[in-house]
């Protein structure tokens, strides 16, 4: 399956960009039980923006994902609860959000600690229409 950019998202630590993302949205219940699964590849600045419709504490699994990701896990305000860094592909250990939330990104596993992102950072969306 191809990447299909849906919206831009920015990565914000205090305010100030981070990095500036192309993103698909998965807020259909296939498209977030689908996620990135039989992908082969995602570029740096791409991701995946998983939209929930209530906040609750969530669990993500690698299964049929073929790619090493980041999962970062945002409240409704948008900041930064919890990371899970590097992912393994086609685990199926189940992956907690450890709080209520109702975003989940999925990036390149490593970007997190590239692009310094830690607890308390925000982040901002906006879809493609």
């Amino acid at each position: 399956m191809e990447f299909k950019k849906e919206g831009e998202l920015d990565l914000l630590n205090e305010g100030a960009g981070i990095k500036t993302l192309d993103i698909e949205i998965a807020d259909t219940p296939y498209e977030r039980e689908t996620g990135l699964m039989y992908r082969e590849s995602m570029e740096d600045d791409q991701g995946m923006l998983f939209v929930f419709s209530n906040e609750t504490e969530r669990s993500f699994h690698m299964k049929n994902t073929y790619i090493p990701l980041d999962l970062i896990f945002y409240s409704s305000d948008s900041t930064v609860v919890s990371l899970f860094e590097n992912a393994q592909p086609r685990d199926e250990t189940s992956i907690p959000s450890n709080a209520p939330v109702p975003f989940v990104l999925e990036i390149n596993a490593g970007k997190s600690e590239e692009w310094n992102i830690e607890t308390g950072d925000k982040l901002r969306f906006s879809r493609d229409y």
